[in-house]
C-alpha cells in the first residue's frame, strides 16, 4: 500500500492497523543534537489518546509511545527515529457483523474495490487510529522548530464549532483550552456542547466538527513558489486527516465576499527595519505561498463519524441490497480529538519547510 509518507526533508511513514498489535512510524530528516525523549512525545500523545472523556470512544489505550531508534544518550543522532505504540484495548468481535458490509460515508467500499481487500476489524488503516502516529511525528517536528527558531513559536489548536453550534470569539480565551474536553476557547461553548453531543450520543449518531490552528513566531520566508507553497502544503496535511472535507487559509471562503480594500492586509512601518506591522491577517500569515511573518491560520472541517448506531441503507461484498448499524466504541464526533492531530500536521508542513529554507538559503 503506498502513499504513507509525507514531507520532504522532514517525513515520516506510518505503518499498522487499528486492531492490529501496534501502530508505529520512521521519522526522518531530523537534525541531530536535539534534546529528546519519550516524555516530551507522551505529553502530546495523551492530548488526542482515546477514553479521556464521555464525550470519545470509550477504547482504553494508554497510547505509550516508545522510541526505538535515532536517539542516544537523549539526543537525535539525525539518523531515522522508530517510534511504536502497542494496541492494547482492542475489541474485533463487535465489527463481525459488517465484515461484508460497506458503512456509509466510511471508506469500505473505496478501499475494497481498490485493493479487492480490507481490514474490517475497527477500519484497519482506515481508521484514526493511525493519527496517534501523526501525533507523535509532530511532536518531534515542535522540538525542531524550537531547537532552530527558539521558544517563540507556538502552535495551538481550538475547536471552533460542534455541529452548527459555533463559538463566540468576542470570548476566545486560550487558557480555556484546557480545563474543558472539547479544546474549547470559549467556556460557555464548551458546556453547550456538553449537553447537544450527550444528546448525540444517547441516540446512537454523530456530528461534525470545525478546528482552528494557528503557528506564531514563524519568520518571513518558508515557502516557495510555485508549487512548494507553504499554503498548499498545509491544506495537502489536513486534507489527509481522517474525515477532512474541507480547508481554509486566514479569512478562507469568507474573502470571496471580501472587497479588495477590506481583503487587503495593509502595511506600516514596524520598529524593526524591513519588517512591517499588518493592519489585519486575512491571508492567514501567508502571502503567495510564502510565510508573512504573521501568524499562519488554518481551519480544517471535520464529517460526522461513519460509524453509527442508526440503521443505514447500504450494499454488501456481493452487491446485494441490505442495512447497517455500527456497534462498537466510537467517537460522536471525531473533531475532539482531532484538535493535537491537525497541531501536529502544521508542525509538521512547518518543519519540514523551515529545513528546506534553511536548505536553500542558508539561513
Amino acid at each position: 500500500m503506498s502513499s504513507n509518507t509525507f514531507g520532504t526533508l522532514f517525513r515520516f511513514t506510518t505503518f499498522g492497523e487499528s486492531h492490529g498489535p501496534a501502530i508505529g512510524c520512521v521519522v526522518d530528516g531530523t537534525p541531530p543534537l536535539i534534546p529528546l525523549d519519550e516524555s516530551d512525545l507522551q505529553v502530546w500523545m495523551d492530548k488526542r489518546k482515546p477514553g479521556t472523556s464521555r464525550f470519545t470512544t470509550q477504547r482504553r489505550e494508554p497510547d505509550a509511545v516508545r522510541i526505538l531508534s535515532g536517539v542516544f544518550e537523549g539526543r537525535t543522532t539525525g539518523t531515522p527515529i522508530g517510534l511504536l505504540v502497542e494496541n492494547v484495548d482492542a475489541r474485533s468481535k463487535d465489527y463481525g457483523d459488517i465484515a461484508e458490509k460497506f458503512r456509509p460515508g466510511h471508506a469500505d467500499y473505496t478501499y475494497w474495490k481498490k485493493y479487492g481487500i480490507r481490514d474490517y476489524r475497527g477500519g484497519g488503516r482506515q481508521s484514526a487510529r493511525e493519527t496517534a502516529m501523526r501525533v507523535a511525528a509532530g511532536a518531534i517536528a515542535r522540538k525542531v522548530l524550537a531547537h532552530r527558531l527558539g521558544k517563540a513559536v507556538k502552535i495551538r489548536g481550538a475547536l471552533i464549532q460542534v455541529g452548527p453550534h459555533q463559538i463566540d470569539r468576542k470570548r476566545w480565551d486560550w487558557k480555556q483550552v484546557g480545563k474543558n474536553p472539547f479544546f474549547s476557547p470559549d467556556a460557555k461553548a464548551a458546556e453547550r456542547w456538553a449537553d447537544y453531543l450527550d444528546e448525540v450520543r444517547k441516540s446512537g449518531s454523530s456530528t461534525g466538527a470545525i478546528i482552528e490552528v494557528i503557528a506564531e513566531g514563524i519568520p518571513a520566508g518558508l515557502g516557495a513558489p510555485i508549487y512548494g507553497k507553504l499554503d498548499a502544503d498545509i491544506a495537502s496535511a489536513l486534507m489527509s486527516i481522517n474525515a477532512a472535507k474541507g480547508v481554509e487559509i486566514g479569512a478562507g471562503f469568507a474573502a470571496a465576499a471580501f472587497s479588495g480594500e477590506e481583503n487587503a492586509d495593509e502595511m506600516r512601518a514596524g520598529k524593526k527595519k524591513g519588517e512591517p506591522v499588518f493592519l489585519s491577517n486575512h491571508a492567514g500569515g501567508i502571502l503567495g505561498g510564502i510565510s508573512s511573518g504573521q501568524p499562519i491560520v488554518a481551519r480544517v472541517a471535520i464529517k460526522p463519524t461513519s460509524s453509527i448506531l442508526s440503521p443505514r441503507k447500504t450494499i454488501d461484498v456481493h452487491g446485494a441490497n441490505t442495512a447497517i448499524s455500527t456497534k462498537g466504541r466510537h467517537d460522536p464526533c471525531v473533531g475532539i480529538r482531532g484538535v493535537p492531530v491537525a497541531e501536529a500536521m502544521l508542525a509538521i508542513v512547518l518543519a519540514d519547510h523551515l529545513l528546506r529554507h534553511q536548505a536553500q538559503s542558508g539561513l
